[in-house]
């Protein structure tokens, strides 16, 4: 634990920061199996964004594990750290007014809420995003491979195989990729995003 430090604040608010650069900052919370979509909505909502002329950025869940998350590995605390550093990053970005999408499992309820908690005390908007399939569904898919292992047990601690998912009671968007293609999950994200005035209408005029 650092000891002996002060927060320094610096010339620029949040929202003088928001007025200059013209957009609001906000998390984008992707949860879900592994197989569900998250990744794949997550890359096609920011790119789409990023066409529109807002600034975002997307966390992955494996691509944090190569550089700052490469320390840890699947137990329930390693997890609990994996996504409590991603929390404090995302909450980086969106306080930088960047829309910060983060796709992560996150399995566990007590740390999407935890997330939620450290984004909204200080007024930071969280929105969780449920990517649900079912386990008969994304074993199907399984484009890694991983549940085949799971079940054979070469891998350990595996969601929704051999470790627990908990899923959102309630998020502000529930997205069923079973039922849903990826440019209509993106649409109902954007309509969300306007409708509570994260964006501006205009941007998608």
């Amino acid at each position: 634990m650092a000891t002996n430090i002060t927060w320094h604040e610096g010339n620029i608010s949040r929202s003088e920061r928001e007025n200059l650069l013209g957009q609001k900052g906000l998390t984008i919370w992707f949860t879900g199996l592994s197989a569900s979509g998250k990744s794949t909505i997550a890359s096609a909502l920011e790119q789409h964004l990023l066409r529109l002329g807002l600034s975002c950025y997307r966390l992955d869940g494996d691509n944090i594990r190569f550089g700052l998350n490469k320390d840890l590995g699947f137990g329930q605390k390693d997890r609990e750290e994996n996504i409590r550093r991603i929390a404090e990053v995302a909450k980086l970005f969106a306080d930088s007014t960047t829309i910060a999408l983060t796709s992560f499992i996150s399995p566990y309820i007590s740390d999407r809420d935890a997330a939620r908690k450290l984004h909204e005390d200080t007024g930071i908007p969280f929105i969780e995003i449920y990517v649900d399939a079912s386990l008969e569904i994304v074993e199907q898919r399984d484009p890694k491979g991983l549940y085949k292992k799971a079940k054979t047990g070469e891998i350990k601690n595996f969601t929704g195989i051999s470790a627990p998912y908990e899923p959102p009671p309630s998020p502000e968007i529930h997205i069923h990729t079973d039922k849903l293609n990826v440019k209509e999950s993106v649409k109902i994200i954007l309509d969300y995003l306007v409708e509570q005035k994260h964006i501006n209408q205009k941007v998608l005029n």
